[in-house]
């Protein structure tokens, strides 16, 4: 009689479980989903970079930027990528891996860890350290010592975070 009880409980577990499989006869509801691209680029590729010291005519000797491969292929082409806000003036901003207490100024960190931005239309107003990702088009400057080595020009906000 003990066995009993147990194969008739094993059995209704057994059955129990079975009760669980998906049903598939149910009305499927979707649901609208916003999706953000991910990022082109990455600020630990961004920050693959080495530096050669050579003659600049104003500065004397200076170190310039020598910019991967992979990052090269990117220039002129549509890339998103995420950062933080960083004010330059009144006319322009730039987008920083890190926050602005941490950002290339302070010391903290190196030029590759910036990128210049050019809005597409309208200069929006944006606060500092706004954490953001941006669309545009990949520049790479390795001979302008007086412009950032990475710009994106055409930028637009795709999403402020």
């Amino acid at each position: 009689m003990h066995n009993y009880i147990k194969i008739s409980l094993a059995f209704l577990v057994f059955i129990s479980l079975m009760s669980f499989e998906k049903n598939t006869n149910f009305e499927k509801t979707t649901t609208e989903k916003t999706s953000i691209a991910n990022d082109t680029l990455t600020w630990k590729l961004l920050g693959d970079i080495k530096y050669i010291r050579k003659k600049h005519a104003s500065y004397g000797e200076v170190e310039f930027p020598q910019v991967n491969l992979k990052l090269k292929s990117y220039h002129n082409k549509t890339v998103f990528l995420t950062g933080f806000i960083v004010p330059i003036d009144s006319k322009n901003y730039a987008l920083s891996k890190n926050v602005f207490a941490s950002c290339f100024f302070c010391g903290k960190s190196g030029p590759e860890t910036i990128a210049g931005l050019k809005f597409k239309g309208k200069l929006p107003k944006l606060k500092t350290d706004t954490y953001l990702t941006i669309k545009g088009t990949f520049k790479v400057n390795e001979t302008d010592v007086d412009n950032w080595i990475y710009n994106i020009e055409n930028a637009e906000i795709v999403s402020n975070k």
